[in-house]
């Protein structure tokens, strides 16, 4: 797996991110990322080789490694890393459409029109979603490898001896050793650790997300409630493009608000 073009990909998420999410794609890669790449497949290298079992009858030190690693942990950890980090790009993706948006939009009405958004990374509206979702589906994932790894292997324990009973076609019970299986065990608990801290950035980032956007709302409804708004204003009379057709003699100065309305774009940010 190229893991750095994996990098640069999620880096953009960085400049749409928030204080927790910055700290929790920092943790991804230098605490998971890195030292996947750096020790842990290493540690893991030689795990179906130096799986010894005392017996030499044929096939069974396949079948009972089989047994107890249905799926090897560096494989479980690479998956987990590739589907906990895919719901960031679902924002990378949203602004890149409303990137779109605003260009072609920009495009039809010319460059001194209003913009549909004022920052296309800021969140709020249809992107304040997608980021929690984002956020959701990482905190899901993570729950689910780590009741993965827990179950698989009854627990985050790497024992040293392993027995394989009623297994064809090993004739009895036969006890197979482990490679190394102190290092194993601090591998596992130290990704499962950086798995757990992630976990917590996760929930604090959730939180800190829908309390800023309580604060907001009721921020709004207290300026809204504090002045009037005039009756007579209307989209059209902030909008740029309805002033550059007046000028250009496309409309008149004189028509009523329904004209006036119809000749300024809808603005529905998503």
């Amino acid at each position: 797996m190229d893991w750095k073009t994996f990098q640069a990909l999620l880096s953009g998420v960085n400049k749409y991110s928030t204080a927790f999410g910055r700290i929790w794609l920092s943790v991804v890669f230098v605490f998971r990322v890195l030292v996947y790449v750096v020790a842990a497949e290493r540690v893991w290298g030689d795990e179906q080789k130096d799986f010894d079992c005392n017996t030499k009858q044929p096939g069974c030190t396949n079948v009972c490694y089989d047994n107890f690693f249905p799926i090897s942990n560096i494989r479980l950890w690479a998956l987990q890393l590739i589907f906990v980090t895919c719901p960031s790009l679902l924002v990378i993706l949203h602004v890149a459409y409303r990137e779109e948006r605003e260009r072609k939009h920009r495009q039809k009405y010319g460059e001194q029109c209003t913009k549909l958004y004022s920052n296309t990374g800021k969140k709020h509206g249809g992107l304040w979603w997608t980021y929690l979702l984002s956020l959701v589906f990482k905190l899901i994932i993570e729950f689910l490898f780590l009741y993965l790894l827990h179950s698989l292997w009854h627990g985050f324990h790497m024992p040293r001896l392993v027995q394989c009973a009623n297994v064809v076609p090993c004739p009895n019970t036969v006890d197979c050793y482990i490679a190394r299986p102190t290092e194993k065990k601090v591998f596992t608990y130290f990704m499962v650790g950086a798995s757990a801290v992630c976990i917590v950035l996760t929930i604090c980032e959730i939180c800190y997300l829908i309390f800023h956007r309580i604060v907001q709302s009721l921020g709004k409804n207290k300026s809204r409630g504090s002045r009037a708004i005039p009756s007579s204003s209307s989209k059209a009379s902030t909008c740029r493009c309805h002033h550059k057709l007046v000028e250009a003699g496309e409309l008149g100065p004189d028509l009523g608000d329904s004209k006036l309305q119809a000749s300024a774009p809808k603005l529905t940010p998503i």
